[in-house]
């Protein structure tokens, strides 16, 4: 299983909110990329990286600075957040992005995320961003009345490679994973499945890592990683595979990356 570092990006900065609430941010670092270096020489198998002004707006804001981390990177990157049209998709792949991950077009126009299902194969996965077991959108800002592991099935069934599953009450709360409703999810899919949201300690990731014989393939971490309340490289040593390099110096030194 990949334990995957995440990297929020609001304003060129790299943040976490708080159950999506951009009222509620907390500004981690003023230089993305050298937070992305860091996370490589740890050991991270891929980044997760999400535009969230994208998210909010529907218009690329931050495309630069994703472009300048992924050419600087050697591990494979997974972008999300605002990506509603074919060109936009189009213009991270062209950049080296490694996968795409859709969200509110999966709902509003699904016949676009078969096409590029189609078009990119293997690189479009479709984030499941659930509140109560239902889909938000727009930046987490609205809720559907769709549930999510029936949004699976027709994403599934489109050819979509995957899912990443958040549970937008866990998200940037250190509350642990909701292991009942991956559990849901894993059972009605047999695409791979990342999972998103409330991981607080080692220990949650070793309870996810349980559900990896059931199609769990990855967990995302954000604040637990910015807070030191899990250590990437103890992580990846017990439930990932990791790159290892020189021991790199601590995070919030004046000489990251």
């Amino acid at each position: 299983m990949d334990v995957i570092p995440a990297i929020d990006l609001l304003d060129g900065k790299c943040v976490r909110l708080v159950q999506g609430d951009y009222g509620k941010v907390n500004v981690f670092h003023d230089d993305p990329l050298k937070v992305a270096l860091y996370w490589q020489r740890l050991g991270a198998p891929r980044l997760h990286v999400v535009d969230l002004d994208a998210a909010k707006t529907g218009e690329p804001r931050n495309y630069d600075l994703i472009a300048k981390i992924v050419a600087s990177l050697e591990i494979p990157v997974q972008v999300g957040g605002g990506l509603r049209s074919r060109q936009a998709v189009a213009d991270l792949f062209l950049q080296g992005v490694n996968r795409a991950i859709l969200s509110t077009v999966a709902l509003e126009n699904p016949g676009l995320v078969a096409n590029l299902a189609a078009e990119y194969p293997g690189r479009i996965w479709v984030g499941l961003d659930a509140r109560n077991g239902y889909v938000a959108t727009r930046g987490w800002l609205e809720t559907s009345t769709v549930l999510a592991t029936d949004l699976a099935q027709k994403m599934a069934a489109m050819g979509v490679a995957g899912f990443v599953y958040t549970d937008i009450q866990r998200d940037g709360t250190l509350q642990g994973p909701n292991i009942p409703a991956l559990r849901q999810l894993l059972a009605a899919t047999n695409r791979p499945v990342i999972a998103s949201g409330g991981v607080s300690s080692l220990t949650d990731l070793l309870s996810l890592f349980a559900l990896s014989p059931y199609g769990l393939s990855g967990a995302i971490v954000g604040k637990a990683l910015y807070t030191k309340a899990v250590d990437l490289r103890e992580a990846v040593r017990a439930v990932g595979q990791g790159r290892w390099q020189d021991m790199p110096p601590e995070l919030g030194s004046t000489t990251w990356a």
